[in-house]
């Protein structure tokens, strides 16, 4: 079983940065990828982007692409979401997810943490 763990989330004033972490845990983690979404008040959850664990290869939605960048450390097992020039409308609680192989859906979630943007 995998547990996925957010941690970094915070307030933070527009044009600032926060660094989100996704430690993973309870068995040897080798992903086929992981993702961050985000879901804000009274909004579905958004999908921003993915990283492969083998190649490190990455995707980003078009709404953060250029400000969000999403990296991993094998050692820990980590996956970062790091966020230059928030805006208000980044406010969100962010998730991590991971998937296993590439045609399931995203099996593993944590628990999420909150990036509040203030103007």
């Amino acid at each position: 079983q995998v547990q996925l763990v957010e941690s970094g989330g915070g307030l933070v004033q527009a044009g600032g940065s926060l660094r989100l972490s996704c430690a993973a845990s309870g068995r040897t983690f080798s992903p086929y990828r992981v993702a961050w979404f985000r879901q804000a008040p009274g909004k579905e959850r958004a999908f921003l982007g993915h990283i492969t664990w083998s190649g490190g290869i990455t995707y980003y939605t078009d709404s953060v692409k250029g400000r969000f960048t999403i990296s991993r450390d094998n050692a820990p097992n980590t996956v970062y979401l790091q966020m230059n020039g928030l805006k208000p409308e980044d406010t969100a609680v962010y998730y991590c997810a991971a998937k296993l192989v590439a045609y399931s859906d995203y099996r593993y979630w944590g628990q999420g943490t909150q990036v509040t943007v203030s103007s």
